[in-house]
């Protein structure tokens, strides 16, 4: 199937589900003010928080902000590519369930930025941008080369960790949830690992031979945390996949 724009034909639509939101027009200055609002609610990866910390950070949770384009990079946290092209970069992702489309397609149009789709072998979606220039500062502080590595000043707050969640969360029962990671981002793994539990959230790698590359978080508190800082569910998203505070 080719790419062709959300809304071109019935057959171009996302799989049936829910309306997929049209994408809007971007407001002027869209992409400078949240990168703005990031720096200014920026925390700094390192140990894991003290518990008093741990309860401040409900105010970097996902409804506590805008949305920014500076957010698009927790789907690289996970299984998001990035590539460039002369001075633009193209954000993809591949998910497994119709419902993950619609949300990605809605999280991106909130951003400014519209998105195609196809459907991929095995039932999964491929979820991609158009070239933008708005997106070249992202591909710059996330590629080495054609190499995907988290920038050093990598940290994840509730927007981010929600278009993570979108994209490669899955409720593992009976009591946890995994964070899908890039197969081929082996490289990644520690660093994101480490930005997990600077936000809280230390988890346990899950290997690709036991069901991974994911991050396996478990325990009250920890789950708590992780539904404070995603936020609701979105409409789209089956009740039994996004994390509930205890």
């Amino acid at each position: 199937m080719s790419l062709s724009g959300l809304g071109d034909s019935p057959a171009a639509q996302p799989p049936a589900l829910f309306p997929a939101p049209e994408p809007g027009d971007p407001a002027p200055g869209t992409s400078a003010s949240g990168t703005s609002r990031r720096r200014r609610g920026s925390t700094q990866p390192g140990p894991a928080q003290t518990e008093d910390a741990g309860r401040q950070l409900v105010f970097f949770g996902a409804e506590a902000a805008e949305p920014a384009v500076a957010d698009l990079a927790g789907l690289l946290a996970g299984p998001g590519e990035v590539v460039r092209m002369g001075g633009t970069a193209r954000l993809s992702v591949q998910v497994d369930a119709a419902w993950r489309v619609h949300v990605l397609v809605a999280e991106l149009a909130s951003r400014g930025l519209s998105a195609s789709w196809e459907a991929t072998e095995g039932e999964r979606h491929a979820v991609r941008t158009s070239y933008t220039r708005v997106l070249k500062p992202l591909a710059a502080a996330w590629l080495h080369g054609r190499a995907k590595r988290p920038p050093a000043t990598f940290h994840l707050t509730g927007r981010r960790l929600r278009l993570w969640l979108a994209a490669a969360g899955t409720p593992e029962p009976p009591g946890g949830f995994l964070l899908g990671l890039g197969p081929d981002d082996a490289e990644c793994w520690e660093p994101i690992g480490v930005a997990l539990a600077a936000a809280g959230l230390a988890g346990t790698l899950v290997s690709p031979g036991e069901g991974g590359p994911a991050y396996r978080i478990t325990g009250r508190r920890r789950l708590g945390r992780l539904a404070e800082l995603v936020g609701g569910a979105p409409p789209a998203a089956p009740a039994d996949t996004w994390p509930t505070s205890p």
